[in-house]
């Protein structure tokens, strides 16, 4: 009896799951960086590294940390659902109405909610082969169709991209600097794919990585928004000022795309705590400016490290780098027994190429010392 009641069990489940549409069975789920604590528990070491996630080493901004701790007091209460206090501060920061503004659980959800508000069965979104793996994932959450438009130097072809809309396009995603490749679209050949783009297509700017430009580079995309009014810039709290334990992210958009995106979202889909916080990182500009420096500072140890080593890598804009490794998945794992993490890239189509994030000077260092093992092994 327990037996047959396990295999009815067993059909049962098969059957519900056969119950969801389609598109949505076919998704491959995203595949986060591997914990530290779950490489200690696996290999039995201790002291190990993480240098997978694009997270900042510096951690959060101290300011930020206090406005949490003192947020904690108030957690028996709903978070301010329109996040009143951090749309303020960004409307002052970016000098732009706070009706244009979206705040996100991390930027993934603003990415999520402008597909959900624009996307469909018989439309399609227009990404860059080696983006970031969320652009398919929302997109095909709705059962809309996905382009994926060959790489350019391992970075997006504007050209092509553009070449590749169609009647049913509603969505293009830039992702700039580009996550995992860290390749960069310089400001005048942004802008003109924005004058080339039809009004009925959502240009979806991706900038996470904005902060760790140097002041030069930096496009004036927030400016370009009175301008074009298909334009979506979409950035984040995880990076530069060091929060990507509390998921908070924010769009920039027209008033009437803002709109949209504000009746899909989630009721409170930004908590307290992180309202708090990123309120007081949004104003502790001098953490901003900490960690930009020491991502150039550390960007130019690995570089110079790989040059070293004789291993070829990509020039990156982020506060990462992708490098070969040839057998890519073998070197991996000696790094993992070696106690440093990285992140695989495979999924991206480089599957000869790992990805390291800027650490601490030290963390650069163990990172290339288990480097250069793991290749002589």
């Amino acid at each position: 009896m327990t037996r047959k009641r396990a295999i009815s069990g067993a059909r049962a489940a098969m059957d519900l799951c056969d119950l969801a549409l389609p598109y949505v069975r076919s998704i491959a789920q995203y595949q986060p960086g591997k914990p530290i604590s779950e490489l200690e528990r696996e290999f039995g070491i201790s002291n190990a590294i993480k240098l997978a996630s694009n997270e900042n080493p510096l951690g959060p901004s101290p300011a930020a940390l206090q406005a949490a701790r003192k947020a904690l007091a108030d957690l028996a209460r709903y978070p301010d659902g329109n996040g009143f206090d951090l749309k303020r501060a960004l409307s002052e920061q970016h000098q732009i109405d706070p009706e244009r503004i979206v705040l996100g659980n991390g930027s993934n959800d603003v990415l999520e909610l402008v597909a959900r508000g624009y996307l469909a069965p018989g439309l399609n979104a227009v990404y860059s082969e080696h983006a970031f793996a969320v652009y398919p994932l929302v997109t095909q959450a709705v059962g809309a169709g996905g382009i994926q438009v060959p790489a350019k130097d391992y970075g997006h072809d504007l050209d092509a991209m553009r070449s590749a809309f169609d009647d049913q396009t509603r969505i293009v995603f830039i992702a700039n600097p580009n996550n995992p490749t860290g390749t960069f679209v310089e400001a005048p050949a942004l802008r003109a794919f924005l004058e080339s783009a039809p009004g009925q297509v959502l240009v979806v700017l991706d900038e996470a990585y904005h902060e760790y430009l140097p002041d030069p580079l930096k496009p004036n995309s927030v400016g370009w928004l009175s301008e074009f009014s298909n334009l979506v810039i979409t950035r984040t709290f995880s990076k530069a000022h060091g929060l990507a334990g509390l998921r908070v992210g924010y769009a920039l958009a027209h008033p009437s795309i803002a709109d949209v995106m504000n009746r899909v979202r989630q009721p409170f889909n930004v908590n307290a705590i992180a309202l708090a916080a990123a309120s007081a990182a949004l104003e502790d500009q001098g953490f901003v400016s900490k960690s930009r420096h020491l991502n150039a500072v550390g960007m130019e140890q690995l570089t110079m490290g790989f040059s070293e080593l004789k291993v070829g890598y990509i020039p990156s804009r982020g506060n990462f780098v992708c490098f070969e490794a040839y057998d890519a998945a073998t070197v991996y794992q000696r790094l993992l027994r070696l106690g440093v993490i990285v992140r695989p890239v495979a999924g991206y189509g480089l599957p000869s190429h790992l990805r390291v994030s800027v650490g601490l000077e030290e963390e650069n260092s163990l990172f290339l010392k288990a480097l250069k093992q793991a290749l002589q092994a």
